[in-house]
């Protein structure tokens, strides 16, 4: 007898089946947290994002971004009124609720909502942002806001595989590393080889849950000292709900 397609079809693996509904675009709307806001990007936070960002002293945040360092005010003005009207990617602008100032940028990018995946990038932490509870917010505000709100099932990070802060920042956010792709851009004139990770939506409630139980008061002490460190908090979790 012969074989039919649609037997050979059967006889293969498949992935499971899944709602093809997709997920919602992403909108300018303002993410509020403890810590910092995310504000869709306006010209309005030129002056401040210059001054948290620019400047010879902060060159090196650049470095592994696909555009900077601005030199001159004139030059980042531009750079700011691009990405204000730009959709994909999606810009924020990262507002200190301490100073009410900008302290940084952020976006998603590569939106497919008919897969349901969308990226984390562009991520610029001026240094009033680096190494605070806010920096963690950020991401988890914008976590939230994918996996919660829009209806995502995959969220990437992809940087420079040879940005190792930023690889490192990756893991401790909960991201899970799936290699390198080689040669796969060409940056500033440079070859660039791409480190993937991802969050899928089955991981983010003991992901987003880390985040949100390691911002909680309770972690930090009176001097603002973490009192367990993001991945304790996540791996004690994950521990419970086996």
């Amino acid at each position: 007898m012969a074989t039919t397609s649609t037997q050979l079809l059967i006889d293969r693996p498949l992935g499971p089946l899944v709602s093809s509904t997709p997920a919602s675009h992403p909108q300018k709307v303002t993410l509020r947290g403890r810590f910092v806001n995310l504000i869709p990007v306006s010209t309005d936070h030129t002056l401040d994002l210059f001054a948290a960002t620019c400047g010879p002293a902060n060159d090196a945040l650049w470095t592994y971004m696909f555009s900077g360092p601005f030199p001159t005010l004139d030059a980042f003005k531009n750079h700011i009124a691009d990405i204000a009207v730009s959709t994909d990617p999606l810009h924020f602008t990262i507002v200190s609720n301490v100073t009410s100032k900008p302290v940084g940028l952020i976006s998603l990018m590569r939106i497919e909502p008919n897969h349901r995946v969308c990226e984390v990038g562009s991520i610029l932490y001026g240094p009033a942002l680096q190494r605070t509870p806010g920096a963690t917010e950020a991401i988890y505000l914008l976590g939230r806001y994918v996996f919660e709100d829009l209806g995502y099932r995959r969220w990437e990070w992809k940087c420079n595989a040879l940005n190792s802060p930023s690889r490192r920042a990756a893991q401790r956010f909960g991201f899970q590393p799936e290699g390198v792709f080689r040669q796969h851009l060409i940056v500033k004139g440079r070859s660039r080889d791409t480190a993937w990770f991802s969050v899928v939506d089955g991981e983010w409630e003991v992901v987003g849950r880390g985040m949100k139980e390691w911002l909680s008061e309770d972690n930090f002490d009176g001097e603002g000292r973490q009192r367990k460190r993001l991945e304790e908090v996540r791996d004690g979790i994950a521990a419970r709900q086996k």
